[in-house]
């Protein structure tokens, strides 16, 4: 895996995925290789290395509107599957050094 699957796949148009939502700066799609039975990924659509990294767009603004999405998508998901898992992963569990967020729910398939 590279180290910004995102960027270099998925924002560079490399990969095609399955699209839940988008904004200006944020893209929300089906898992490529999900681990859930529901796995929908959220990402901002400018590089930014993590949750707590210090880019300088790293900033509120785009945390909140990260934020929004992910409400959305986890509340969608709780209304078809009645629960859902929001879910980011930092340092060395973050395998792709790109912030990203799981929504998941269902039995874990991998």
């Amino acid at each position: 895996m590279t180290q910004d699957f995102y960027c270099d796949e998925v924002l560079s148009g490399n990969t095609k995925v399955n699209i839940v939502m988008e904004t200006d700066k944020v893209l929300a799609y089906h898992h490529t290789r999900p681990y859930y039975k529901h796995h929908i990924v959220v990402i901002p659509k400018i590089h930014i290395q993590s949750f707590i990294s210090q880019e300088e767009d790293n900033n509120d603004e785009l945390l909140l509107e990260i934020m929004r999405v992910i409400k959305k998508v986890a509340a969608d998901m709780v209304v078809q599957t009645g629960s859902s898992k929001i879910v980011t992963n930092l340092g060395t569990y973050q395998d792709s050094k790109h912030q990203h967020w799981h929504v998941v729910s269902g039995e874990r398939i991998q």
